[in-house]
């Protein structure tokens, strides 16, 4: 078996192959870990993984605030996570290639990158200024009749996209094509759908391309009948992901 032992980046979001990930970094545990990155010579990936947080918080308590004022500060890599790390985060994750690490006059950092290969999570390692990881690569295996259901899951993200476009008052862009190679279109709809990360973490963590086709079609079935019985979305959002205490 053959792994990989990488920097650490938990978010509340669930990072697909082929998608671009923004970062706006200002913990010191992830500043820490850019500017290791910044090490890389340019003519080598800067990678690092990202793992969605099953129990734990995105942004380190550093000062009081609400539920609690009096609760106890956090600090150094594993701040908002718990004891143990392998039950923090889901075991699936996806290894991050940062195109553009910009670091500002303040010491925080503007990111740029993009996922490209699944990674299993194997081990974690807290001993240094930011998280490391063991990871295991993992191999997108097409599946049975990943073709024919690419076809129907694009056709079907269409509508969704139509009725979202609809209930929320907008104008739908229809200039942009839609990838037709199966294994792309199924992260590609996985990560333009309004689901929950554990959906989102569900979908990630197919066994294949087909498995993850099925899922979405029946999906998308189940979230354009829903939007089309309601007259608008207008907080959507609220309603989908974790809140933000920021």
């Amino acid at each position: 078996m053959t792994t990989v032992r990488l920097p650490l980046f938990p978010l509340n979001s669930v990072l697909f192959p082929g998608l671009v990930l923004p970062l706006n970094i200002f913990e010191e545990r992830y500043r820490a870990m850019m500017r290791e990155l910044l090490k890389t010579p340019e003519d080598e990936p800067r990678r690092f993984a990202v793992v969605a947080i099953r129990d734990g918080y995105e942004v380190a308590l550093t000062a009081p605030g609400l539920p609690d004022p009096t609760a106890a500060l956090e600090r150094g890599p594993t701040a908002g996570f718990g004891p143990d790390l392998l039950k923090a985060f889901h075991k699936v994750g996806c290894i991050a290639d940062a195109a553009t690490i910009r670091e500002r006059a303040d010491g925080t950092f503007e990111v740029l990158a993009t996922g490209t290969t699944r990674v299993r999570l194997l081990s974690v390692e807290a001993s240094g200024p930011f998280l490391t990881a063991e990871l295991e690569p993992l191999t997108e295996d097409p599946g049975d009749e990943a073709g024919a259901l690419a076809e129907g899951v694009l056709r079907s993200f269409r509508q969704y996209q139509k009725r979202l476009a609809g209930a929320r008052e907008r104008s739908l862009a229809t200039g942009a094509d839609l990838p037709d190679e199966p294994g792309v279109a199924s992260y590609l709809v996985a990560a333009a759908m309004m689901l929950d990360t554990p959906t989102k973490q569900r979908l990630l963590q197919a066994p294949d391309t087909a498995s993850r086709l099925r899922d979405e079609l029946k999906l998308l079935r189940s979230e354009t009948a829903i939007i089309r019985t309601l007259p608008s979305l207008p907080a959507a959002e609220l309603t989908r992901g974790p809140m933000n205490l920021n």
